[in-house]
């Protein structure tokens, strides 16, 4: 069992590692909201003590101006791409929630600390609502993003829509929503469904995903498909009707999730998540520093579902 120090890096919440051509990239969501940083090394335990890179710093004005969210780093044609979301104002609008919409940033060369990145703009959805947390992924030969947003006619803070891309920066066709708040766990604090991840093994594509506020109530979520199915028919899509990933009490570990997930050289599966190691929390959560980036493996169980276990105590 591989065991790295937990936490792996401090207050780095939303974190997200690619793996891509034997180097390890590391991007998450600052304390200050204000800006995008990139780490690379040539191991998952280098990203420690890496370099860290800004790349992008909010404007002072306009639509990306305030509380930078849940950046992912992506490679797509031989070019570097960066989704993030953000909003105009910390104010929260009427119905009490954040802003927030998807951008991208567009970079070019090999190298993406050093790369040359242009603003894509926003990426549009059919309804103008607070929306973020979007990744990317390539599936029966097209290429899909998958995001959470607010409906302006269903309950809750957010849903987990998937659609296919024209480009990096632009939807095709019409969304289709494949999960939404509806269990109690799901609930607690806050009405939602965000931050899904994918994941495939065997014969089958997985989404987590995290639920309910981001104090200790946050926890995981799992979809899953027959990676043969129609993934824009959500009848081919299961729920998991339980939280595959939760506090854990005993081990002092509160709210673990927003996960992403990534491989060992050896092509094991790595959960990266962050969660924090005290729940006496002043204020808005929001702005607690210290939601770290923890890794664990993830273990497969003899029916090819993914076994996250339980979250494990600090070593640091």
């Amino acid at each position: 069992m591989r065991n790295w120090p937990n936490p792996f890096i401090e207050q780095r919440a939303d974190p997200y590692i690619l793996h891509h051509e034997g180097q390890y990239y590391f991007i998450a969501s600052v304390p200050e909201y204000d800006r995008l940083a990139l780490r690379r090394a040539d191991s998952l335990e280098g990203l420690r003590s890496a370099e860290e890179v800004v790349v992008w710093h909010k404007p002072d004005t306009g639509p990306m101006s305030e509380l930078i969210w849940a950046p992912e780093l992506h490679h797509i044609e031989g070019k570097w791409y960066i989704y993030f979301a953000a909003t105009h104002t910390q104010a929260l609008d009427k119905l009490g929630m954040f802003q927030h919409r998807m951008f991208a940033l567009e970079g070019t060369g090999d190298d993406p600390l050093n790369a040359r990145w242009i603003e894509k703009g926003q990426i549009k959805t059919p309804f103008d609502t607070f929306a973020l947390d979007a990744t990317t992924f390539v599936h029966q030969g097209k290429r899909w993003y998958l995001w959470a947003q607010k409906a302006p006619d269903i309950s809750g803070n957010s849903n987990l829509y998937l659609c296919e891309m024209e480009n990096p920066w632009t939807l095709k066709g019409d969304p289709v929503m494949l999960s939404k708040p509806e269990y109690e766990w799901e609930c607690r604090g806050f009405w939602v469904n965000e931050g899904p991840a994918v994941l495939v093994h065997g014969n089958k594509l997985f989404i987590s995903y995290s639920a309910s506020a981001t104090d200790e109530n946050y926890c995981m979520g799992l979809l899953w498909i027959d990676m043969n199915a129609d993934p824009q028919n959500p009848q081919n899509w299961h729920k998991a009707p339980r939280p595959v990933f939760t506090t854990s009490y005993e081990n002092r570990q509160y709210g673990p999730g927003h996960n992403s997930f990534t491989q060992t050289p050896d092509g094991e599966d790595v959960l990266v998540y962050h969660a924090r190691n005290y729940t006496e929390i002043e204020g808005d959560p929001l702005y607690d520093p210290n939601r770290h980036t923890r890794l664990k493996l993830v273990r497969w169980d003899k029916n090819g579902m993914p076994d996250f276990g339980i979250p494990p105590a600090d070593t640091l």
